[in-house]
């Protein structure tokens, strides 16, 4: 299997002197196409930051990451701008939706930043799955959170990324939706052969993952 995600003795140190602090001490991992990986741990161990300097949204104090096969530290701003658009589905916290578009417009815009043609099959297949297909004319302040977050995990996984990084994915989610969120990435992963990491406080949305790392004290140790 082909690996998608290489980082390589990650550190990341905030402030300095005294107040110097290791968020991340000496990280190795790797993920390969096909795979469901989710990372567990208290809020403060440092799940957030491993997860945007994997994705290239900042950078470590040292190390390397490798998008398949590509370092990003080798990379200026637009080559990293493009390599994270063209590889990477990013689901955040925070929806991160345009807010004067509406939800169907949300993907005409990703459309158009990758100058394909329309086609709403690939986005109706996932709004259905999502159970939001309904909201395709509403604009983001009209959606409840839980729907916003779903319309922003539809449009991450939209560009067909081989890598998918999804931060609490379910936190403003009810508990049938969460499962369903987290049973579309593990089937992105598996039928797709996209690789996938799923950072979460609630270890009842790991029971399908292929693998899970506990992230301490800004160390990732595997679970067995």
């Amino acid at each position: 299997m082909k690996d998608i995600l290489v980082m390589k003795e990650i550190v990341k140190k905030f402030g300095d002197g005294r107040t110097e602090v290791t968020a991340l001490k000496g990280i190795d991992f790797t993920v390969q196409q096909g795979e469901f990986v989710s990372i567990i741990g208290p809020s403060g161990s440092g799940k957030s930051t491993f997860l945007t300097i994997s994705g290239g949204l900042q950078n470590p104090t040292s190390g390397e990451i490798l998008i398949n096969g590509t370092s990003f530290s080798k990379l200026g701003d637009k080559k990293r701008a493009d390599l994270r658009f063209k590889e990477i589905g990013f689901i955040l916290q925070s929806s991160n939706l345009v807010p004067f578009l509406k939800v169907k417009e949300q993907f005409q815009l990703v459309n158009k930043v990758a100058k394909r043609k329309e086609d709403d099959t690939r986005r109706d297949e996932l709004l259905e799955s999502l159970d939001i297909k309904g909201l395709l004319d509403s604009y983001p302040r009209d959606l409840s959170g839980g729907e916003r977050q779903r319309v922003a995990i539809a449009r991450a996984l939209f560009n067909e990324p081989s890598l998918i990084l999804a931060d609490e994915p379910t936190a403003s989610l009810d508990t049938d939706h969460a499962y369903d969120v987290v049973k579309l990435l593990v089937k992105e992963a598996h039928e797709k052969q996209k690789a996938t990491v799923m950072v979460t406080h609630d270890e009842r949305m790991i029971q399908w993952s292929d693998r899970v790392y506990r992230m301490k004290d800004g160390q990732l140790l595997e679970e067995s």
